[in-house]
């Protein structure tokens, strides 16, 4: 497989000015680095999302160099990374965080903060000058639940600081997912995107384009807004053999794109 400016030859081209469908590499928990990049090949993925399962935290700084280069050699854009826990009220723990980040070229992380956290994480933002992104972890999180428990915290902090909505978790809440993405505006950093065969029912994901949420609707507002930062596919079912639904399910949202775009 050849890889261009333009992506993954044979691939949908990419709009730049478009968002940027790519996949969040939590769905490949199972597998190593080596394994996840071949896969993710397979699929004509250029933008991804890295989860510690395939570059750890706690690697060195020549660990994470080494990573990094793996994933650009194998021609992928790091879209950002995570979801990365902030749970410990400490600052050296989120610098920590933040210096991973920026040897690991990631542009965003994608976080779990708490609310005695997540304020102090602003002054990091400025210094390292990463966009942070709440992630939404629906009924059962304390901390942040929904879109809109994230966007009352950080609507005062830096511009850099947002939201990165999950779509699946958020529909569990009973909110309205595109009024929801409405409301969040420029706050919506990334977006982790799934689909539930029951909008209340966390076991109940399934292939996207086959469940009740409204992926169409989705990407219409997200076109509206001209919303151009990551939509990742984070799939959480068959783990051990993933990659068929996870073609399905971006055949699927490139099908929907591409009709979009007329």
């Amino acid at each position: 497989m050849k890889y261009s400016r333009r992506g993954f030859l044979g691939a949908i081209n990419e709009d730049p000015n478009d968002f940027k469908l790519g996949v969040a590499t939590y769905s490949l928990r199972k597998f190593s680095r080596q394994q996840a990049i071949a896969m993710l090949k397979q699929m004509h993925v250029r933008y991804i999302n890295i989860k510690e399962f395939h570059l750890p935290i706690n690697s060195t700084p020549d660990e994470i160099r080494a990573a990094r280069q793996e994933f650009q050699d194998a021609g992928f854009l790091v879209e950002g990374g995570g979801n990365v826990s902030f749970s410990q009220d400490d600052d050296q723990d989120i610098r920590r965080k933040f210096e991973y980040a920026k040897l690991a070229g990631m542009p965003i992380i994608v976080c779990a903060p708490t609310h005695a956290t997540l304020p102090k994480m602003e002054k990091f933002v400025k210094e390292y000058d990463i966009r942070i992104a709440v992630h939404n972890h629906g009924p059962e999180d304390k901390q942040f639940p929904t879109p809109q428990s994230v966007l009352e915290v950080v609507r005062n902090m830096d511009p850099r600081c947002g939201l990165c909505m999950d779509c699946g978790h958020a529909a569990r809440t009973g909110v309205d997912l595109v009024e929801s993405i409405r409301e969040a505006g420029p706050r919506l950093l990334s977006m982790h995107i799934k689909d539930l065969a029951d909008s209340k029912v966390r076991d109940s994901q399934c292939d996207v384009g086959e469940g009740v949420l409204p992926i169409v609707g989705i990407f219409q507002q997200l076109r509206k807004m001209h919303y151009s930062g990551g939509v990742m596919l984070e799939y959480e079912i068959h783990e051990d053999d993933p990659l068929l639904g996870m073609q399905k399910s971006l055949a699927y949202m490139r099908g929907v794109r591409a009709g979009l775009r007329g």
